[in-house]
């Protein structure tokens, strides 16, 4: 079994795999709150732009930690219909549920991002995370990108089980996975460290980045 140092780690591993592809005006979008340790890697190798895209696992009925799908901030979801008729969620709570997931959405992307992002309109958008177990998250993520006008969308992630592999490649135009698991069990067993990360951690990740988008455009245009 493949097991990375960190997330920065492998967002290095992905980096170098992804600097082979030829991407127009790329902006790589982090799946908060570890997959953003993972794309400010990608970010700065492919000398893209970088932001979040805030995707919310809907709740189970008495069960917030089973998730039956996921809503981003533009409302874009996916919804495991077979598990939420399963565990008794019927139409009325799932709005009630996307509802209010939406809403934290939106204010953590806020949060996070303070509205940095640029338009991802005719852009390719190369989405990443951490790790991938169920993909409700990323499912609706790339449909949040895609509801955005991306030209073309990317999902790249050091690990995941194959048959979700599978159904993100129904989703995304390419799916890249360094370790692709057939006997997968989660998502913190491929990693020496994978301690929890605070919103915190990755705000100041997203300044960082910015800023050094900002200094870097002011040489260019100094130079010109």
């Amino acid at each position: 079994m493949k097991r990375f140092r960190d997330r920065r780690a492998a967002g290095v591993q992905l980096a170098r795999l992804l600097a082979g592809h030829r991407f127009v005006r790329p902006v790589v979008l982090g799946i908060p709150r570890g997959g953003v340790l993972v794309s400010i890697e990608v970010a700065r190798a492919l000398g893209a732009d970088h932001g979040v895209v805030v995707a919310r696992k809907l709740g189970a009925p008495g069960q917030s930690e089973l998730a039956i799908g996921a809503v981003t901030a533009d409302g874009s979801a996916f919804v495991d219909r077979a598990l939420a008729t399963l565990t008794g969620a019927d139409e009325h709570y799932l709005a009630a549920e996307q509802a209010r997931q939406i809403a934290e959405a939106r204010r953590r992307e806020d949060y996070l991002d303070g509205r940095r992002r640029p338009s991802l309109r005719g852009r390719d958008v190369i989405v990443v995370d951490d790790g991938v177990a169920t993909g409700a998250t990323a499912i609706a993520a790339l449909r949040s990108v895609r509801a955005q006008g991306a030209a073309r969308v990317v999902f790249t992630v050091p690990v995941g089980p194959s048959h979700t592999l599978a159904a993100l490649r129904e989703e995304a135009d390419e799916v890249i996975c360094l370790w692709e698991e057939p006997e997968f069990f989660a998502v913190g067993q491929f990693y020496q460290d994978f301690e929890p990360v605070e919103d915190g951690e990755v705000r100041a990740i997203l300044e960082a980045g910015a800023a050094h988008t900002r200094h870097a455009e002011l040489r260019s245009s100094g130079d010109g």
